[in-house]
């Protein structure tokens, strides 16, 4: 798949991505664009790479979903991490001998293969590394908040801050508007994430949309209230950190 940034084709969701972190440069851009031009088609439910395995590149997502999961002694999983366009699968993997857990998609992905060669030509360019480098810690923050989701919100809590965090992740890529998204994601696949069961999530999307706040059919949700789920799930994208960023460097020039 080539990618390219004219008017009728979508832009780099990796692109889009980085500048909120940061602006690029048009050489910045047209450096991840020819990075991004080779992909392949992952199918869903497929493994990018497993536990254990040796990490030899890094994966960027460029459509679809996939996740960072680890298989249970029971051999129940734990999804840890949704990946969505624009996402880079864990960028400093090359100083680990061996994966501590596994990357896996969820639906149909369009998967670029980065060579440590080409993430280090990346690096080497100081606005793309600042805004890998602020990716990085969101990624830590976010990780930090699903922490917060398992442990102390309710099942109905849990699901909805998950629905408000991808409604913004996705509006960052153009994926997403103020009010709906694809979610290519089975209800087991969301019990794996909120450490509940298939029939739990059920019952949760049951009352959310009994109490009049999503629409969930076909893989498409649609976010009926935006302010009354936030508010209910407690959801505040501060952990995103996306207006700082922009602030930030907006002020420095």
């Amino acid at each position: 798949m080539t990618v390219e940034t004219s008017a009728d084709m979508p832009v780099n969701p990796l692109i889009l991505k980085l500048e909120a972190f940061h602006a690029l440069s048009e050489a910045d851009k047209e450096l991840l664009t020819r990075l991004s031009t080779t992909s392949r088609t992952v199918g869903p439910r497929e493994d990018l790479i497993r536990e254990g395995d040796p990490p030899e590149r890094v994966y960027l997502i460029l459509e679809g979903f996939a996740c960072r999961y680890k298989i249970l002694p029971d051999g129940s999983r734990h999804i840890m991490a949704y990946m969505v366009p624009g996402d880079l699968c864990d960028l400093h993997v090359f100083i680990l001998k061996t994966m501590d857990h596994s990357i896996g998609t969820l639906s149909a992905c369009e998967v670029v293969d980065l060579p440590r060669a080409q993430v280090m030509e990346m690096i080497e360019r100081p606005a793309i590394a600042r805004a890998l480098w602020w990716s990085g810690l969101v990624d830590g923050a976010t990780l930090r908040e699903w922490l917060v989701n398992i442990g102390a919100r309710s099942a109905e809590e849990r699901v909805a801050h998950l629905l408000c965090e991808l409604l913004v992740r996705l509006r960052l890529v153009g994926l997403a508007t103020e009010d709906r998204y694809e979610l290519p994601i089975t209800q087991n696949e969301l019990g794996d994430t909120m450490g509940l069961s298939t029939v739990h999530v059920n019952r949760v999307l049951q009352r959310l949309r009994a109490e009049g706040l999503i629409i969930f059919k076909s893989q498409k949700l649609v976010i009926l209230k935006v302010a009354e789920l936030m508010a209910f799930s407690g959801f505040n994208p501060n952990y995103l950190h996306l207006e700082s960023r922009r602030t930030l460097y907006a002020a420095r020039g």
